[in-house]
């Protein structure tokens, strides 16, 4: 049965239409079990009844459209009981209904299965015969299993708006993941890149320094395009944001892309070929990590390429004739996309491929654009010409909506340009309750910081990712490369906090040089275990952050993925051996030089460490929780697998309950905690935090104004009241109602749909 079932399978995947694999199907399925009726009804749930799409046995009459009304027959029982009903005689169960219109009164037996997808009903797939009999279990098992397959197709196929004649609501409906918060109306315009290293046919070349020529030109060409585009957007973005254009020049850099394209050429490639062979390689390597944020480099790096292949291939820079009013919609959306396209008409981003990590998600963020990214298996022209709304809190994009729902998506897309008049006009002041408790807001980094965000906004640098500058590169960076850029972060953030995170790659996030292959990388190789056993590394890195630090005395250095107070001490022990080197190093150059040792942190991500915080606070100087990975970890959910993304919820009472475990217990052991995961910058999460105790909150630099004006408009009697009530709830739903309400009451409605 096997056998055949992937036959069957791999016959509708292939099917060149929709309708087609559905008949195919049927048929396949009556043949493989020796019955006489075999059958497809999808449910159409605005019109609440069974549409008969296909079915071999049955005689269906042209034209005439087959249903059964919810709650009619077996085939709305299977589908309410979400099991498979196997009826030896259907005729005397007492649900039975008879469709007199396919004459199917001579058959007895029948069974039914539903047609479940993401716990939503689509159809149901039947077999029937005329003999009175149960079907074996082996044949039962046959066609729910094949009902399972048949589920994700039928919803891919909806999602396209390939159900001929049967209203369903994914045919308006697409769902992508949220990528930046907002509401955006507009038509599509259609971005694609200006070349295509997939289109370029290998050759080679008798004259290779010629190529190298023709590259090195395209090079700066390409460096005076990105520095127009990055001119273009300046006034539009956060200015650190800007640092994702120095980092595409820096991966134009020799030590980047440059040596590798130009060795190549050496080989006796043409400089086309070497730009694809080298770029397809990079983009290898970045798609094979794990972790969904440095995997998203490899976007980059593929678009880098593609700019620079444009100028060999000496394209002519065409004007775009942007919609006023535009939806930019492309395969793979990138940051330089995104720069071609005027502020003023651009109102949203869909991207078919990506995720919310991407530098386009960053950019959009920072800029204000509502995005969604990751529409799976919708072809790109299917959206072109089409009039769209895109709602960036729950990733749904509606094509042509009907005029109820864009009548009320202009009602938010007016009260969220209200809010956000209101939010920008309290940007300077301090984050501060009703009843004077101060907040301290922070920033989390990791790109290049040089174009640091106006100081009175935040306080400092609550976590700088010191990874990223190690996956720009094809080697280690040396001490003196690392020295260069934390100075430049400590000197942008002067007088304020800056907490520089040890290197957090291995296991799920290896560096393109130093490949880890691991069987199920979240509890591998990682973070702090992978440098504790390359001291070499872990000390080079240290001794770069301590001799950035001096005449700034800002540094706080935080140690990740731990979980026991051995790993603390060691790390501790190294960084002391590498306080005392740079000490001595730099006192016999300046004499009565006062070095300060930086404070040092422990990151609370792993559970295990909720048990060990009185002997771990011994240890260290303050703590940090990262509810990313904690959350993960709690509930073990992989948040980037999209079949079990649902059920990372960071309003699962257990998250609750720890992180008011954390702050109780820190505030005991006197020791300072912030919180500096994604919960910090949710509207929602940002109130629970408050609620218990957390005065100390890091987040995206695009959320830092929403969630002081939160702080702004509540007071600690409200919260107390607030907290006992999500603590009492059962259910992570019940906990987003009692926040969402409490919003509401506030007067600050606006920010609940930022908050799912």
């Amino acid at each position: 049965m096997l056998s055949t079932l992937q036959r069957i399978v791999e016959a509708v995947n292939q099917a060149p239409e929709f309708e087609v694999a559905l008949k195919l199907m049927v048929t396949r399925v009556k043949e493989a079990l020796g019955s006489e009726v075999c059958s497809v009804y999808l449910a159409d749930h605005d019109a609440k009844e069974f549409v008969l799409m296909a079915s071999d046995g049955l005689h269906v009459p042209d034209g005439e459209r087959i249903t059964l009304a919810f709650g009619e027959g077996l085939i709305s029982l299977a589908a309410q009981r979400e099991e498979p009903l196997n009826v030896a005689d259907a005729t005397k169960h007492p649900n039975f209904k008879l469709v007199e219109a396919v004459q199917e009164e001579s058959f007895r037996a029948m069974l039914v299965a539903p047609i479940i997808h993401q716990r939503q009903v689509l159809g149901v797939l039947a077999v029937q015969q005329r003999s009175a009999r149960a079907f074996s279990g082996e044949e039962e098992s046959f066609v729910v299993t094949l009902a399972a397959q048949l589920a994700a197709v039928i919803a891919h196929a909806e999602a396209k708006g390939l159900v001929a004649g049967h209203h369903s609501p994914w045919l308006r409906n697409l769902t992508a993941v949220p990528g930046a918060p907002g509401v955006a109306i507009g038509h599509a315009f259609i971005g694609k890149p200006a070349a295509r290293l997939s289109a370029v046919v290998p050759r080679r070349t008798e004259h290779p320094w010629r190529e190298i020529h023709k590259f090195r030109k395209a090079v700066i060409e390409t460096r005076q395009e990105l520095k127009a585009l990055a001119a273009q957007v300046a006034e539009h973005v956060a200015e650190d944001t800007l640092a994702i254009f120095d980092v595409y020049q820096g991966m134009l850099d020799a030590t980047s892309l440059g040596n590798s394209v130009e060795a190549k050429i050496q080989e006796g490639w043409m400089a086309q070929t070497a730009v694809k062979v080298v770029v397809e390689g990079f983009v290898a390597q970045f798609e094979e990590i794990e972790d969904s944020y440095l995997r998203e480099r490899a976007v980059d790096v593929r678009d880098l390429g593609q700019r620079v292949l444009s100028h060999l291939q000496d394209h002519r820079k065409i004007e775009l004739e942007v919609p006023e009013e535009c939806i930019l919609v492309a395969e793979e959306v990138t940051a330089s996309m995104l720069a071609a396209i005027p502020r003023d008409k651009l109102q949203g981003i869909i991207s078919l491929k990506g995720s919310a990590n991407s530098h386009a998600a960053i950019m959009a963020r920072s800029m204000g654009i509502p995005a969604v990214f990751g529409i799976q298996d919708v072809p790109l022209n299917y959206l072109e010409d089409q009039f769209l709304v895109v709602d960036g809190y729950s990733g749904d994009v509606f094509v042509n909506p009907p005029a109820q729902v864009l009548h009320e998506y202009e009602a938010l897309l007016l009260e969220e340009q209200e809010l956000a008049d209101i939010v920008r006009q309290h940007r300077d002041l301090p984050a501060e309750t009703k009843d004077g408790i101060q907040v301290e807001l922070q920033i989390n980094a990791g790109l290049n910081v040089e174009h640091g965000e106006t100081r009175g906004q935040h306080n400092g640098i609550g976590l700088y990712r010191t990874e990223i500058p190690f996956m720009m590169r094809d080697r280690f960076p040396t001490e003196e490369e690392q020295f260069q850029l934390y100075r430049q972060v400590l000197d942008s953030y002067a007088g304020a906090p800056v907490v520089m995170r040890t290197l957090d790659v291995g296991g799920d996030k290896p560096l393109p040089y130093f490949p880890i292959q691991e069987d199920n990388p979240f509890l591998g190789w990682r973070g702090i275990r992978m440098t504790l056993d390359h001291p070499e590394i872990f000390l080079v890195q240290v001794r770069a952050m301590l001799r950035a630090n001096v005449g700034h005395d800002t540094l706080k250095i935080l140690l990740p993925m731990i979980t026991s107070v051995d790993e603390i001490d060691e790390s501790a022990r190294l960084i002391n051996q590498a306080y005392f080197e740079v000490r001595n190093e730099l006192v016999q150059k300046h004499p009565g030089l006062d070095m300060k040792r930086p404070q040092l942190g422990v990151m609370i991500e792993v559970p295990a460490i909720l048990y060990q915080l009185e002997a771990v606070a011994r240890r260290v100087d303050f703590f940090s929780v990262g509810t990313n990975d904690l959350t993960q970890y709690l509930l073990a959910v992989d948040r980037n697998n999209a079949r079990v993304a649902s059920l990372y919820e960071v309003y699962h009472p257990a998250l609750l309950m720890a992180l008011k475990g954390i702050i109780e217990e820190c505030q005991a052991l006197g020791k300072p905690v912030s919180v500096c995961g994604e919960l910090a910058g949710d509207p929602g999460g940002a109130l629970l935090l408050l609620a218990m105790g957390y005065r100390t909150l890091s987040m995206g630099g695009h959320n830092l104004d929403k969630i002081r004006w939160i702080v702004r408009n509540v007071e600690a009697p409200m919260l107390q009241v607030l907290l006992s009530q999500a603590l009492n709830a059962r259910h992570p739903d019940q906990v987003r109602r009692v926040v969402n309400m409490k919003l509401e009451s506030l007067g600050l409605g606006g920010f609940v749909r930022a908050g799912k």
